[in-house]
Formats: C-alpha cells, structure tokens, sequence
C-alpha cells in the first residue's frame, strides 16, 4: 500500500503560477522575494477552496479537474489580487518578528 500523503492541490497549482507569473515580463517590476510570493500565495489561497487529497491518485485526478480554463482563469484571478495588494503593502520593508 502506498504511503498515505496530505496534499492541499490547489496549493500547488497556485505555488506554481505565483512563481511563473512573478518571473514573466508582466510582473518584472513587482518585488520577488520570498516573502512577497509566500504573502501573495496566502492572499489566493484564502480567496480559493481547498483541495485536499490523501493518495497521488487523487492528487492527480483533481489537478486534473481544475486544470480547467475556468478553473485557471478564477485562480489567476485571485494571484493577480493578491499582487496588487502585496504590491501596495508589501511586509518586507517592516520588522518581521
């Protein structure tokens, strides 16, 4: 039997396009440190369902099911937000404690 996993897939898919969108010429000006990308995560994160899974069947089968225009497009939607927000009050330049 496989090792059971805990595997939030709309983490992923989010971790992933925040990291290609902030490297493409669209967002160049846009701070890419790491605690930019982990706060502007957070924000689509909080605006976006869950999709937890346990086995990589399933994390497949349901990366697979929103991996969908629709689905791409709501939670691009949700990282560009998050940019601008992040953008306008970005936490870098404060004392982190």
């Amino acid at each position: 039997m496989a090792q059971p996993i805990l595997v939030n897939v709309t983490e992923e898919i989010v971790r992933g396009l925040v990291n290609f969108l902030l490297r493409g010429t669209e967002y160049q000006t846009f701070c890419q440190c790491n605690i930019c990308a982990m706060d502007i995560t957070a924000i689509a994160l909080n605006a976006l369902p869950t999709r937890y899974v346990t086995t990589s069947h399933w994390r497949d089968r349901v990366f697979q099911e929103l991996n969908t225009p629709e689905n791409l497009e709501e939670i691009n939607k949700q990282i560009i937000r998050a940019i601008h927000i992040v953008a306008r009050n970005p936490r870098h330049d404060k004392r982190v404690e």
